[in-house]
């Protein structure tokens, strides 16, 4: 009686509304009505979206409701990056994300109001639109916040700060009308080749989980599945296997067996899924045991929905559905495309629906069930409905004016910038005291430019390393910049051929930067990638993949001309990949990895440079001395790393490694019981001390291994990290709790399970210089 009391509102308001239209109405009856009144047309429209096919319904870069009611009467599902002109004129020549194809923010807010204004009064039913915008590291779009690299956030170690920028980069993604953000990106990252290791959060499967969680809960506002005002839902990528693509190139298959994926590849998806509210899923491009992702049900369906109980939405990878056919040739044609991602577990096609817009017509000819296109549409339409779409109001131009790289996001951005940088090596030089210096020279490729990496828009300013300097050496001492070498030709990152600039002129610019250094007391070296040289191969006529780790062009020309001058070195590493450098890392005086540290990055790295900062970041990856050590990682199996009869089979730089302008002592590891049950728990504790002259941040990272189990077993993995700011001579204590699930492994029949043992309990400052406690699992 209590439940059918219950519906009485509803019933009452069902009389005058049909129930989808009722706010107050829960969203599993919402959808279910709303579903029972849609025509087969309309309910596959919700599973497919309009990008290039913006044509169909603009007039120039205006929306049109005439062309749009005559283009599609039943209305639009989703409509791909309305910040963008693709669709509008001139837009199809321009590649890439550039500016040139970017609206501003008024026309993007105007075209989005009156896109939701037809949808809402001329389709039948009056579903909303739903937009989706990129947001890697930072809404992509004029005007907006771009924060630190995704590389660079994980080496931040930092799950509250990644936490509070995925907020700023949220109310600035919905002040602008989309609810969905295709971020973050959980794909640990295997193989520094391949070109996106810049957009991951690294190699590690912890910290990846991690960062994941903290990104989710920042762009949605929570842990819950109903999305809050100013914030997005987000979108998980890549599942799974694309970050160690075969021989390190883009999309290529990913050769790994199901406890690989299991082990490492799986649980940051996992942890995300299960501690959040993730809105959707994104499949990956390549091929997993012969099987693309987009067209793989065991891996979207047995697993991602049935294992760990997803509900929210899967949306392919962009032009992904039709690359069954087009790449991994496993399907015929288009329709046999759609009938393969749909059967997976595919619920929207991005970013045309080209081979989705067939459904329909398989539907009645019998090839495609009507209850897979409506689970589909369900879910899409659970999404605008938790999304708020129906009860949306217009939005303002003139307060995503006032939202949108506002002061307060420009001090975030500094202090993620800050909290980012690496210090790698340092013989003493740095810190570099104001004004102790006559002349400083800065020098490179990336010293007058701000390198923001892929994914990035175009911030209201943008601060390069020698804008930086000049700012804060300002009275205090001369700046001369040289340009050093050019990287590439062009500085255009979307220009699908990349050609690196003449050697000839290199070094003629090489020599007027050695003049230039001479009459200087210390050289600030800029150097590394540009966003052509590490980046998103997409196409095969835009690749973004290499061969060799070590620095492109005449780089290292640049580096050895100068050092022959005697004069302290500072290299500051601006990348999106890993910096194998050998030959740089022996011989600079000391080398700042800065990875592309956002919009504020070039006062970041200044104060840095200058002392007013302590670098306090880790590296999220192990950093390689040749490609012909690929894979390499800190958490491999016994049986790697035995050696090559010619090279030193050590990485560069450990995983976790990162140095400070103070000194730090981390406390012996204790434990609350030496001995726990397999399903019990273990407080592990330790106490850091600043035991320099100086303020700075220690991450305190916890390992373990497990010393003998049924199957083979990482040589260490990580479990825990913390973050501590401290004053000189300040001790603080840091606990870590180990649940039971921290220690579980795949066995031989592939269930998860805790195998009683020995597990050494390793705490310390990387991934190398380690203390150990012995826990028994009993």
């Amino acid at each position: 009686m209590a439940g059918a009391a219950s519906l009485l509102p509803l019933r009452a308001a069902a009389a005058t509304a049909p129930v989808y239209q009722d706010s107050r109405a829960p969203v599993d009856l919402r959808v279910a009505d709303l579903i029972g009144r849609m025509t087969l047309e309309e309910k596959v429209a919700q599973m497919t979206a309009l990008w290039a096919t913006k044509a169909d319904v603009m007039d120039g870069l205006d929306f049109a409701p005439a062309k749009a009611s005559a283009a599609y009467p039943q209305g639009i599902g989703q409509i791909t990056r309305p910040s963008d002109r693709r669709g509008g004129p001139q837009a199809a020549v321009v590649a890439g994300g550039t500016g040139a194809r970017w609206r501003g923010a008024a026309s993007t807010i105007a075209f989005v109001n009156a896109a939701q204004k037809w949808a809402r009064e001329e389709t039948r039913l009056g579903i909303p639109i739903l937009f989706h915008e990129e947001s890697l590291h930072g809404y992509m779009a004029p005007d907006a916040t771009m924060f630190p690299q995704a590389i660079g956030m994980a080496g931040a170690f930092d799950r509250e700060l990644m936490r509070r920028m995925q907020e700023v980069t949220a109310r600035e993604v919905r002040a602008h009308g989309s609810v969905l953000a295709l971020s973050p990106v959980v794909d640990i990252a295997r193989d520094p080749r391949w070109g996106r290791i810049e957009e991951t959060f690294g190699e590690d499967t912890y910290l990846c989980g991690e960062m994941g969680v903290a990104s989710v809960t920042g762009l949605q506002g929570g842990t819950g599945t109903t999305l809050p005002p100013g914030h997005v839902f987000a979108t998980l990528k890549h599942m799974t296997g694309h970050g160690q693509p075969l021989a390190g190139n883009n999309i290529g298959q990913a050769p790994l067996g199901e406890r690989e994926l299991r082990e490492f590849f799986f649980p940051p998806f996992r942890a995300v899924v299960t501690r959040t509210g993730i809105a959707a899923v994104m499949p990956s491009y390549n091929e997993i045991d012969g099987l693309p992702s987009h067209a793989n049900r065991w891996l979207l369906t047995d697993v991602l929905r049935g294992e760990w109980g997803f509900g929210g939405a899967i949306v392919s990878d962009y032009g992904a559905v039709d690359e069954l056919q087009k790449i991994h040739h496993v399907a015929a044609d288009l329709p046999d495309c759609a009938r393969q991602a749909l059967h997976a577990g595919v619920d929207s096609e991005l970013p045309d629906g080209i081979s989705y817009r067939t459904l329909a017509d398989q539907v009645r000819a019998g090839t495609v069930s009507r209850a897979a296109v409506d689970a589909a549409c369900a879910r899409m339409l659970a999404l605008k409905f938790r999304a708020g779409l129906f009860e949306d109001r217009p939005y303002d131009a003139r307060a995503a004016a006032r939202l949108t790289g506002n002061d307060e996001a420009r001090a975030l951005a500094l202090a993620a910038a800050e909290k980012s940088l690496c210090l790698l090596t340092n013989d003493g030089t740095l810190p570099l005291a104001p004004g102790a210096h006559r002349r400083v020279a800065v020098i490179g490729p990336n010293a007058a430019i701000a390198r923001l990496g892929g994914y990035s828009g175009a911030p209201r300013h943008a601060v390069s390393l020698l804008d930086g300097v000049r700012a804060h050496l300002a009275g205090k001492a001369e700046v001369v910049h040289a340009q050093g070498v050019f990287i590439t030709r062009s500085e255009d990152r979307s220009v699908d051929e990349v050609l690196l600039a003449d050697p000839a002129k290199n070094r003629a610019l090489i020599a007027e930067a050695v003049e230039a250094a001479k009459r200087c007391d210390v050289i600030l070296l800029a150097i590394g990638d540009t966003e052509q040289t590490s980046r998103e191969g997409f196409a095969k006529n835009h690749l973004g993949d290499r061969t060799s780790l070590d620095l492109v062009g005449e780089q290292r020309e640049l580096f050895d001309a100068l050092h022959t001058l005697g004069k302290p070195i500072v290299v500051c590493a601006i990348n999106g990949r890993p910096p194998s450098w050998p030959a740089v890392m022996a011989r600079a005086n000391a080398v700042l990895e800065c990875w592309y540290p956002g919009q504020e990055g070039g006062t970041a790295m200044a104060r840095a440079l200058f002392g007013a900062v302590n670098p306090g970041a880790k590296l999220p990856v192990t950093v390689l001395r040749d490609a012909g050590q690929v894979p390499l990682t800190y958490n491999r199996k016994p049986s790697a790393g035995r050696g090559y009869v010619i090279g030193d089979p050590t990485p560069l730089f450990p995983f976790g490694h990162g140095l400070s302008y103070t000194t730090f002592a981390i406390d012996p590891p204790r434990l609350s019981a030496p001995r726990i049950g397999i399903a019990g728990e273990v407080t592990v504790t330790t106490v850091v001390r600043n035991t320099g002259a100086r303020a700075g941040d220690e991450v305190v990272q916890l390992y373990l291994r497990d010393r003998e189990a049924s199957i083979t077993r990482p040589v260490k993995e990580l479990k825990g990290f913390q973050r501590v700011t401290l004053a000189p001579g300040e001790a603080k204590e840091v606990s870590f709790t180990l649940a039971s699930d921290t220690f579980a492994l795949w066995n031989a029949d592939m269930e998860e399970v805790v195998e009683p043992g020995l597990f050494d309990i390793m705490v310390g400052p990387n991934s190398v210089d380690l203390q150990t406690v012995t826990l028994e699992i009993a």
